[in-house]
């Protein structure tokens, strides 16, 4: 008896900016060479550092929770990308999740949880007291995953 196997996906985490388009772009890109899923990841994080992150998708829609906004504001990321990159199937088809957390843990974790092949993610390039006080996220996840990390930087940032 053969047992089916579930291939692993790609995993890409988002934060709705340049660098995380450009990782997405990426890892659809990798998505269609390996023949594997994507999914793209959103975790629901509104910083000390950052109060009101998500304040643009609550206040235009009105919604009362923070997971709706994020939620709405992931739907349009993915919604934008896919449009501007119509040749890219691989977008169409991909499976987007939204959780709660830390960011560099709760990557992790889904990372895990889904046996992602690898994760795909976006670095702004923190530099000086602000990249000693606050880390990355990417550095973090490179660090502490146990699948390979691909960190993404864009050109327009």
């Amino acid at each position: 008896m053969t047992e089916k196997r579930r291939v692993e996906p790609i995993l890409v985490p988002v934060d709705f900016s340049a660098t995380s388009e450009a990782a997405l772009l990426h890892a659809a890109g990798l998505a269609r060479y390996l023949g594997r899923p994507l999914s793209v990841l959103h975790v629901v994080h509104d910083p000390g550092a950052m109060p009101g992150y998500y304040s643009r998708a609550l206040k235009k829609k009105q919604l009362s929770r923070i997971e709706d906004g994020a939620a709405a504001m992931l739907e349009e990321f993915i919604a934008s990308v896919t449009a501007k990159h119509p040749e890219l199937g691989e977008l169409e088809r991909q499976e987007s999740m939204l959780v709660k957390g830390l960011p560099s843990v709760r990557i992790l974790e889904v990372a895990q949880r889904t046996k992602a092949s690898m994760i795909v993610i976006g670095s702004k390039g923190l530099t000086g007291l602000k990249h000693l006080m606050l880390g990355s996220v990417a550095e973090q996840v490179a660090r502490l995953a146990q699948v390979p990390v691909t960190i993404v930087k864009s050109r327009g940032d």
